[in-house]
């Protein structure tokens, strides 16, 4: 039975994701680690590991943001899903996400790495999962500034200029 993405966003009651696309948390660990053993960029004790569904539609994107923790891709379902990462040392790392041919079914996107993502060109939609460990909060969560992430890392402004909302 093949699913397209209305189906996959009313099935699992997804919802707008303020970087891009859809999602809806499935997982959060109820054990939690104390802020004293987190780095200085966990704003506070966090879960060991939270999860969430992640849907993105041609025509959308997952706008530039970067997290405190290291953040694993799995795919699920539809076409190839590209992740753009940005290193701190400025080095670009495209992830093709999927199951289709140049593409891996997981992918994992460091810690302080700033990253969006979008379907391939030929695409329609991509549902992923995302888990983060140490678990995900907000008060972690940075979008990108166009501007200063341009002038951060100016050889790859085409890719930031497209993935990133304009000020």
């Amino acid at each position: 039975m093949s699913h397209n993405a209305r189906y996959w966003i009313e099935h699992l009651q997804l919802s707008a994701h303020p970087e891009g696309g859809a999602y809806r948390e499935v997982f959060r660990a109820p054990l939690t680690l104390p802020q004293a053993v987190l780095t200085p960029a966990h704003n506070g004790p966090r879960s060991v590991l939270t999860s969430i569904y992640f849907l993105l539609q041609q025509g959308e994107f997952s706008a530039f943001h970067r997290i405190a923790s290291d953040e694993l891709w799995h795919h699920y379902d539809g076409d190839t899903l590209h992740i753009f990462e940005i290193t701190p040392k400025g080095t670009l790392h495209i992830h093709a996400l999927g199951t289709e041919p140049g593409a891996l079914p997981f992918a994992v996107i460091s810690a302080g790495s700033w990253f969006g993502s979008r379907i391939a060109p030929a695409g329609s939609y991509t549902l992923c999962g995302c888990s983060v460990a140490p678990g995900f909060d907000f008060a972690d969560f940075e979008m990108a500034d166009r501007e200063t992430l341009t002038s951060q890392y100016p050889q790859h402004t085409d890719i930031i200029k497209q993935l990133t909302h304009q000020q």
